[in-house]
């Protein structure tokens, strides 16, 4: 396969990424090399994951596990498969991609397990008046219920539910780390079964 002389040189800095495990002495040099394959790529990298995330910051973060994922892979990129850029875009588009599944998913999860205290709660058409009132009393009773949860986890449902947002993005509005935000639900959503299963 033809090589630029920038091919060249790109090779030979993942060469010295992958060589960091090899020889530990080695890792300043390696670091140094990460950095300026950073340099050099970053850019035209960055608009291959803006282009399928069709977001700047998800893309930024897209670019930093790319990156990452290249620091730790490097020993496995082949010059005779691919060019080093090549090698490198296919990173980034698979993280991309694969940054899409997970939002897609936890915004999915989110919703699913609120629907299902909704569901479990609000059950059932109102086509009588007795139907009506049941109605009426459960929503009391889920009103009820929100007022008790914590204010932060009341905020991070209420974000989910009625805003959209993944669990990610209610990490970075709220200004808390991501597993903080998982566990506000996780626990805001076991506290409404709880209270609820009391009024049914």
């Amino acid at each position: 396969m033809p090589t630029t002389d920038s091919d060249l040189h790109l090779i030979a800095l993942l060469d010295r990424v992958a060589a960091r495990t090899l020889t530990p002495g080695q890792q300043a040099p390696a670091e140094a090399a990460l950095r300026e394959i950073y340099d050099l790529t970053s850019s035209r990298l960055y608009g291959v994951a803006l282009r399928v995330v069709g977001n700047r910051e998800w893309a930024e973060d897209v670019l930093q596990e790319a990156y990452l994922n290249i620091w730790r892979i490097a020993g496995d990129y082949r010059a005779s498969l691919s060019p080093p850029l090549g090698w490198m875009g296919v990173i980034v588009r698979s993280r991309a991609l694969d940054f899409l599944r997970r939002r897609t998913s936890e915004r999915a999860d989110t919703a699913l397990e609120f629907d299902e205290v909704m569901n479990d709660t609000l059950a059932g058409d109102a086509q009588d008046p007795m139907d009506a009132s049941d109605a009426s009393e459960q929503a009391r009773a889920l009103h009820d219920c929100l007022r008790r949860l914590e204010a932060r986890q009341r905020e991070v449902l209420s974000l989910a539910y009625l805003r959209d947002l993944s669990h990610s993005e209610l990490a970075e509005q709220l200004k808390v780390p991501l597993g903080t935000v998982k566990t506000w639900i996780r626990r805001g959503i076991e506290q409404l079964r709880g209270c609820m299963a009391r009024f049914a």
